[in-house]
This record gives structure tokens, sequence and C-alpha cells, in this order.
């Protein structure tokens, strides 16, 4: 079964950088694009980043276009969000996510996450 592993969160200070970790297991991800969601206290989950297959296309939202990278290790099994600039309003629980074709569909289950505070 389809299981994610969310690490490298923490408290940062407006301007800072953080670079969040996802362990897949249980499942072939490179037959998968990969997503990164966020959910803020009281606000939905929205999707911040899709990494192709093979890692070598990556669309973002808006929020976050320029200032968030995401890459993947698909021997490792891993992928990376890179975020730099970060601002207070990217606070929020962050999740990794197998997407299918057009980062559309969801499949498995959401891991616990891990919290990004960005405060002064």
């Amino acid at each position: 079964q389809m299981q994610f592993v969310e690490s490298g969160g923490g408290l940062v200070q407006p301007g800072g950088s953080l670079r969040l970790s996802c362990a897949a297991s249980g499942f072939t991800v490179e037959y998968y694009n990969i997503g990164w969601f966020r959910q803020a206290p009281g606000e939905e989950r929205e999707r911040v980043s899709c990494i192709s297959r093979t890692g070598d296309t990556a669309t973002y939202a808006d929020s976050v276009k320029g200032r968030f990278t995401t890459s993947r290790d698909n021997a490792e099994k891993k992928s990376y969000l890179q975020m730099n600039d970060l601002k207070p309003e990217d606070t929020a629980v962050y999740f990794c996510a197998a997407l299918g074709p057009e980062c559309r569909v969801r499949f498995g289950s959401w891991g616990q996450g891990t919290q990004v505070t960005v405060s002064s």
C-alpha cells in the first residue's frame, strides 16, 4: 500500500529557507507524478507543486512560483520541496502524494505531514 513520510519542517524566520523531504513506499514511484500539498489552519488543503514521473517538468501554485522548487529521486523513492524566501502565509502542514496524469487524481492515503511555521 502507498505510504508517505514527510520530514524537514520547522520554525523559520521570514525570508528563510527549508527543504522538505518525502519518502515513498509500497508502490512503483516512477509510475506517478508526485505532488506537494499544504493545509493551513482553517483552510482547505491546496496543491503547491507537481513534478512529472521523470522529474523533467514541474508546475507550481502561483503563490509559491519562483520561491519553491520540487525535485525527485526515483532510485531513492524520494521527493523534495526546496522552499526559499519563506513568508508567514507559507505556514501550514505540508504533505506529499502520488498523482495521476495531469496531476489531477490523487492516490493513496495522506501521511502525517510536516509542520512549517514561518514567524519572527
